[in-house]
C-alpha cells in the first residue's frame, strides 16, 4: 500500500517522523511511504522511500483555507498528492483543524455522510481491550442524526480494527439512566432505539468509560474532546505523583523494585501512545491525525493504524454500514 506522510507539522519537527518511518519499514517493508517535507532534513530517508520537497510548514493555528493556500507546504502537497495519485492513506501530526478541514474539502466525504468524525481507541483497565470513541474533536457541534451516523461508522471501525462482531455501544452522558442527558443525548438515544441499532446498551458516564464494558462510545465532538483531554491530563498527573512518591527516599525506592513489574504492566495497559493517532471517518480515504507532540514511537503507531485501516478496508466497510443502517 502507499501512504503519504506530512513530516513537518508536528510540535517536535521532522526528527521523530524520520525515526518512526525507519522503524515502520522494518515491520512493513513492502509498504511505499511518500514523505513530504524539507528535503534536506529528510535526506536520510531517500534510500528507503520517496521524498517530496515541501519546505513550508503549516502553523498549528492554521485553518483549511490557509492550508490550501500554502501550496508548498508539506500538508497541502501531501493531501493533494493523495487525491491525484490515489494513495491509500495519509498521516500528519500537524494542525488538527487545518488538516481535517483541508482533507475534507479535497478528498470529500462518503456520499450520505453528514459530518466526518475523529475516532480513536482508548485503553481500558482490561489489558488488550480498547474502547472506540467518536467524535473526539472534529466538530464543536453535532445533531442527533450525525451522532447516529457516528455509531454506524464506529461500529465498522471497531469490527475492522478489533474484530468485535457485535460491539457494545453506549452514549456519553451525565447519567446511565435513559432519561438522563442533554437534549442532544436524549434525542440520539431515542433515534438509536428507533433504528434498532444492534448492540446499543444505553448511556454511560465518563467515570465508567475505561472499565472495559463498552466497545464503542458515541459523543458529540466537543464533549468527546473534553473527555479525551481530561483523561490524558489525569493519566499524566497520576504518573507524575506515583513517580514522585517512589523517589522520596531509599526505602520508597527499594519498595518500587518490588512492585515495578505491576507498574510496568499498568503503564503498558494505559499507554495512549500505543494507539498513535485518530482516524477521520466519513472521508473517502484513510486520513490519520497523529498526536501533535508525537515522538517516534507514537508516530510509528499512527502509521500502523493507517496500514491496518487500509488492510481491513475500513472505508468500504463504513460505506456498507451506513447503507445497511
Amino acid at each position: 500500500m502507499r501512504i503519504a506522510v506530512d513530516a513537518m507539522g508536528g510540535d517536535n519537527g521532522s526528527k521523530p517522523v524520520i525515526e518512526a518511518i525507519k522503524e515502520f519499514k522494518k515491520v512493513y517493508p513492502d509498504d511505499e511511504i511518500i514523505v513530504f517535507g524539507n528535503k534536506e532534513e529528510l535526506n536520510e530517508l531517500s534510500s528507503i522511500c520517496e521524498v517530496v520537497d515541501a519546505p513550508e510548514v503549516v502553523p498549528m493555528t492554521a485553518g483549511a483555507l490557509e492550508v490550501i493556500r500554502m501550496k508548498n507546504s508539506s500538508m497541502c502537497k501531501a493531501i493533494n498528492a493523495m487525491k491525484e495519485n490515489g494513495y491509500d492513506a495519509i498521516v500528519s501530526a500537524g494542525s488538527t483543524g487545518g488538516f481535517l478541514s483541508a482533507a475534507t474539502i479535497v478528498l470529500k466525504t462518503i456520499p450520505g455522510v453528514k459530518r466526518s468524525a475523529l475516532v480513536t481507541a482508548f485503553p481500558t483497565k482490561i489489558k488488550g481491550k480498547k474502547v472506540v470513541v467518536l467524535d473526539v474533536g472534529a466538530n464543536n457541534e453535532n445533531n442527533a442524526e450525525e451522532l447516529v451516523q457516528f455509531a454506524y461508522m464506529g461500529k465498522a471501525y471497531c469490527q475492522a480494527l478489533f474484530n468485535v462482531e457485535k460491539p457494545a455501544t453506549y452514549l456519553l452522558s451525565n447519567g446511565s439512566e435513559s432519561h438522563k442527558g442533554s437534549p442532544l443525548v436524549k434525542e440520539t438515544h431515542e433515534l438509536l432505539l428507533k433504528n434498532n441499532f444492534e448492540g446499543f446498551k444505553g448511556n454511560m458516564e465518563a467515570r465508567d468509560v475505561l472499565n472495559g464494558d463498552a466497545d464503542i462510545l458515541v459523543s458529540d465532538g466537543f464533549s468527546g474532546n473534553v473527555l479525551l483531554k481530561g483523561m490524558e491530563g489525569i493519566a499524566k498527573m497520576m504518573s507524575g505523583m506515583i513517580k514522585a512518591n517512589f523517589k522520596k527516599n531509599l526505602w520508597t525506592k527499594l519498595g518500587y523494585l518490588h512492585v515495578k513489574s505491576g507498574f510496568d504492566n499498568m503503564s503498558e495497559t494505559m499507554d495512549y501512545k500505543s494507539v498513535g493517532g485518530a482516524m477521520l471517518v466519513g472521508i473517502n480515504g484513510v486520513v490519520i491525525k497523529a498526536h501533535g507532540n508525537s515522538d517516534a514511537y507514537s508516530f510509528k503507531n499512527a502509521l500502523r493504524v493507517a496500514h491496518q485501516m487500509v488492510e481491513y478496508n475500513v472505508v468500504n466497510k463504513i460505506k456498507e454500514s451506513l447503507a445497511n443502517g
